[in-house]
């Protein structure tokens, strides 16, 4: 299959970081099993077929909202698009499934940097993220 694509650049949009207390530190450091990643992806057309591709990454812990430590990143690819592939179902399959297959290594390694130097080095992920699998699993 052919690349209907280019990736002009590639950059970190927005980074937070909330941890409430020293408290909420040590909880964390003791309980991040019970941390989960969470992906979000949204696109933004551009003009000359250019489009912004952001994908968010947030760990944190759902269940627990009185120790509450977060972290969050916005991280974003800007793309052309070749005039071939312009209808509706091939921009989805590159925002949702190519895009993200190709930067989530290198997403995902700036992300947790980022973690890791605010006092995590423990933090890592057992499970990687096949973005064609859930993408087609989308669109059944």
């Amino acid at each position: 299959m052919t690349k209907n694509y280019k990736i002009l650049t590639s950059y970190i949009k927005d980074v937070s970081s909330k941890i409430a207390g020293t408290e909420n530190y040590i909880y964390l450091k003791e309980n991040i099993p019970k941390y989960s990643l969470g992906i979000d992806i949204n696109s933004l057309p551009l003009k000359n077929n250019m489009a912004e591709v952001n994908i968010k990454l947030t760990f944190d812990n759902k269940n627990n909202e009185d120790k509450k430590a977060y972290f969050e990143m916005i991280h974003t690819t800007v793309i052309k698009v070749e005039e071939a592939a312009v209808n509706k179902d091939e921009l989805k399959r590159i925002f949702l499934s190519d895009v993200p297959t190709e930067m989530y290594p290198e997403i995902e390694k700036k992300f947790f940097e980022i973690v890791k130097s605010i006092g995590y080095p423990e933090i890592k992920l057992e499970k990687k993220i096949d973005f064609k699998e859930l993408f087609e699993k989308d669109q059944k």
